[in-house]
């Protein structure tokens, strides 16, 4: 059975109509006879959306019950009994009710697909997986329901749903979106002109990049190499050299004069790593691009006007860039150069700028040698080994064994040309072949002792051994070079993986990566600079240094390497100067250095912000609570005042009685709230300050419940029971907001049960109630200020009493959790510390709170 094919509507924002543009879609579906049904769809009340059901067959959606509520979703048996040839499905990122078939509805979407059935559906664009932060970051609003890119990009077919700003804003305000009431709010907040804006930039670019990935797949399968001008893009070629900037700028302004214009720098290496590129001046020029909205790109290549056109080519670019030779004159013997070999093998679908500079003629820098690579103690051995060793060997020769034969000879000479390469590399080894084709020559062809051959076949047999001592020279030298190469992109392969995996870890001890950087390049000490402009002083973000005590550098110019990381932060190090083919992973380092002072500072800003976050929602609350849990008992308080100085009324000593008693417990109400909020105040200032001493739980937990009717509590303290380490004051206080909680919730009739039990080194006293409990996801919330549980009348209290009995139990060293009560209700553990054995103590005056 052939797989159904997918297509979405995917809009730019709430609202632009993509539900209704899915069910005019399916109007014009069954004008033309096709078998169409409405599998689901919401119109959320818009009458507009609400009038193009009309006319299509909709499959009844399954009712289901969660937690109380009947919730509709679609019923995806029922779709696929009906086996309709189109299915319309609205909202694709929804999340079903818990208990249906599949979690999520884009996964009901796949089993109809799977089934054959051809499935219409719509999503905005803020629902996308990897644009969640981003919408976070524009809206403010963290999306829940989501569904993964994937999903979306194996559509068959998406169509942009697009509407400006300021029309979707009209849409809005005449109530075709939202209820009346909400239109407001929305304006304001989610519906902003910035927000919708972004939104809209968002759902365009990820629907070009769609459209190129299509582009792309097609030119692919039906192996298209010529350019297709699409787009303008337009690679700038970069040699390393400061006329890179000049090329990237003037590539800039080419690209802005059409719409869409991309720019990518790529910059093109050799593969054995030997290049007069300046690793600082491609920094700055790889942050120059990525500051003009273009990319930068690295490729290795071993010709280079071959590696650029296949570069050009695979990118589908239209132009390339390049700057005018800094060759002298006398170099083009050796080529005709980089910029005239690309401009004639382009092509005639792609343009080649060639732009002139300051470094025109100028010259190149000078190749890193190839015995670089190599220490100066073994380039002495190559050259003692080539020059000096054929001496000893033509003594030996001559004494020992004069009749060796001239082939023979030749092979003893061959190895120490041989030896040389391997350990001085190719020049030592020519000079080797050289020195002992003389010595063949005078000591061992006739005549000897002269440099004439009078045998021809000698002759030959020499050059030959020449050529061979010499291509052999050739092979050893570069079998070591690739040894040599190996070795180091293996060293630097390890460096690597070990960045990429601390950014996977996401390792943020700058210290410690900085350490890792002066060991791997054995340097006295490494400095992370930085600094706010170019006129400002450098600034030390973190540095390290040997246990010698070498001093960082304070300045790039100080440093003996310095790698800049843009223009405002550079990674500076001494010790001594690296080769060109170390400062590449010294780069990694240094952008990963970046990476890891930016996580800080970002985690530090997160914190700040959610102290001020906290901050904040305390303070709504605590003005919430004073508009109205405050307010309560002061308006009884008043009202009873008023009564009783009234002279219209003549009151009886019970009124009287009455009214003074309500005056009463309002002021008991208010002194106990706004005791726990100072209480919650001193915790979160940090000022309670616990006086502990060893005292009996039976002489500090009746004085607890004193405020509590005597019949709505059970006492049950052992009086075997040991000492607790405790301050009298706090325990005092959380026990009795433990207990008032409990007694507010537990039914009339079944009295709060109070009992203490020793348990190892803790004594845990237990507050269990009977009420309606509370579910386990809510257990740590209750204990948060401001939280009230249920359906707590909003006289009941401001939802600080447990927060400040956790607050205080934690001061002494305690905990306060909350379990099931076996049978149904709550049980509060208070787990203190015992005593360390001693006999109790009475002490003759009672506990007091101290702070």
């Amino acid at each position: 059975m052939a797989r159904g094919k997918l297509r979405i509507y995917l809009g730019a924002a709430p609202g632009v109509g993509k539900t209704y543009a899915m069910l005019s879609e399916g109007h014009r579906r069954v004008e033309r006879g096709t078998d169409l049904v409405v599998a689901f769809v919401e119109h959320h009340g818009r009458p507009r959306t609400e009038v193009m059901l009309h006319g299509l067959e909709e499959v009844p959606r399954r009712e289901m019950e969660y937690r109380g509520s009947t919730f509709t979703e679609m019923d995806v048996d029922a779709v696929l009994r009906r086996r309709p040839a189109v299915a319309l499905v609205d909202e694709l990122a929804h999340t079903n009710v818990p208990g249906s078939r599949n979690t999520k509805r884009w996964q009901d979407i796949e089993e109809l697909l799977q089934a054959g059935i051809d499935v219409v559906s719509t999503v905005n664009i803020q629902h996308l997986e990897s644009l969640g932060d981003v919408v976070e970051s524009i809206t403010g609003v963290r999306q829940r329901e989501t569904v993964p890119d994937e999903v979306v990009r194996r559509a068959d077919q998406i169509e942009l749903v697009d509407m400006s700003p300021h029309a979707l804003r009209r849409r809005m305000a005449h109530g075709n979106i939202y209820k009346v009431d909400k239109v407001d709010a929305a304006l304001s907040n989610y519906f902003r002109p910035g927000n919708l804006t972004a939104l809209r930039e968002l759902a365009l670019l990820w629907t070009a990049d769609r459209v190129d990935e299509y582009l792309q797949q097609y030119r692919s399968e039906h192996r298209v190499s010529t350019i297709w001008s699409a787009r303008e893009r337009i690679v700038v070629g970069l040699t390393g050299g400061p006329e890179g900037r000049t090329l990237i700028r003037r590539a800039a302004r080419m690209a802005a004069k059409g719409a869409g214009g991309e720019i990518l720098a790529v910059y093109i290496a050799r593969s054995d790593g030997l290049t007069s590129a300046s690793p600082k001046e491609l920094a700055v020029q790889r942050t120059l691009v990525e500051d003009l909205g273009g990319t930068f790109h690295h490729v290795i290549g071993e010709d280079v006007p071959d590696a650029l056109l296949e570069f050009a080519r695979g990118v589908n670019a239209t132009q390339i860039v390049l700057g005018s030779s800094r060759r002298k004159s006398w170099q083009y013997v050796f080529g005709p150069g980089v910029g005239a070999t690309v401009a004639r093998d382009s092509g005639p679908d792609l343009d080649v700028h060639i732009v002139t500079h300051d470094e025109v003629a100028k010259g190149r820098g000078l190749p890193v040698a190839r015995g670089a690579r190599l220490g100066r103690s073994r380039i002495l051995a190559g050259w003692l080994v080539g020059l000096v060793g054929p001496i000893p060997l033509t003594l030996a020769l001559r004494q020992f064994d004069p009749g060796l034969g001239l082939a023979n000879d030749m092979l003893l000479f061959l190895s120490l040309t041989v030896a040389a390469a391997l350990l001085g590399g190719l020049l030592p080894a020519l000079a080797s072949a050289a020195f002992g084709s003389l010595l063949l020559n005078y000591f061992f062809t006739p005549p000897l002792h002269t440099w004439t051959i009078a045998d021809p076949k000698n002759i030959v047999a020499i050059v030959i051994f020449f050529g061979v001592a010499v291509s052999v020279a050739s092979v050893v030298d570069l079998a070591a070079r690739r040894t040599h190469q190996a070795a180091r992109l293996r060293a630097e392969s390890e460096v690597l993986s070990f960045l990429a995996g601390s950014v996977l870890r996401g390792e943020t001890s700058l210290e410690a990566l900085l350490e890792r950087v002066r060991e791997t390049f054995a340097m006295d000490s490494v400095a992370l600079l930085e600094r706010a402009s170019d006129v400002d002083p450098w600034t030390c973000a973190g540095a390290v240094g040997a246990t010698d005590g070498a001093p960082p550098p304070v300045r790039p110019e100080d440093a003996d390497v310095d790698m800049p990381v843009g223009e405002k932060m550079a990674l500076a190090l001494s010790g001594r100067v690296l080769p060109a083919e170390d400062r590449r992973v010294l780069a990694a380092f240094a952008a990963q250095a970046v990476v890891v002072l930016d996580r800080q500072r970002l985690v530090g800003e997160a914190e700040k912000a959610h102290e001020l976050a906290e901050g904040n929602r305390i303070r709504t609350a605590l003005l919430a609570a004073v508009s109205h849990d405050l307010r309560t008992p002061l308006a009884g308080i008043k009202a009873a005042v008023t009564s009783l100085r009234s002279d219209d009324v003549a009151w009886s000593e019970e009124d009287e009685a009455e009214l003074l008693a309500g005056i009463e417990a309002g002021a008991d109400r208010l002194d106990h709230l706004v005791g726990n909020l100072l209480d919650m105040s001193r915790l979160q200032t940090g000022t309670v300050t616990p006086l502990i001493r060893e005292i009996d739980l039976d002489e500090v937990v009746p004085m607890a419940l004193v405020g509590v009717p005597d019949d709505s509590v059970v006492l049950d303290i052992p009086e075997t029971l040991p000492m607790v380490a405790v301050d009298p004051g706090l325990l005092e206080r959380s026990v009795a907001n433990i207990v008032e909680n409990a007694v507010k919730y537990s039914p009339d009739g079944k009295p709060v049960l109070v009992s203490a039990s020793a348990l190892g080194d803790r004594v845990e006293l237990r507050v269990a109630d009977r009420g309606p409990g509370v579910p386990d996801s809510a257990k740590d919330r209750i204990f948060e200020p401001f939280q009230r549980y249920g359906d707590a009348p909003r006289g009941a209290g401001v939802g600080l009493g447990l927060a400040v009995a956790r607050g205080f139990a934690e001061t002494m060293g305690g905990q306060l959790a909350a379990e099931d009560t076996p049978g149904g209700g709550m049980t509060m553990v208070l787990s203190l510390r015992a005593a360390p054995g001693r006999p109790p103590v009475r002490p003759d005056l009672p506990a007091q709170a101290t702070s």
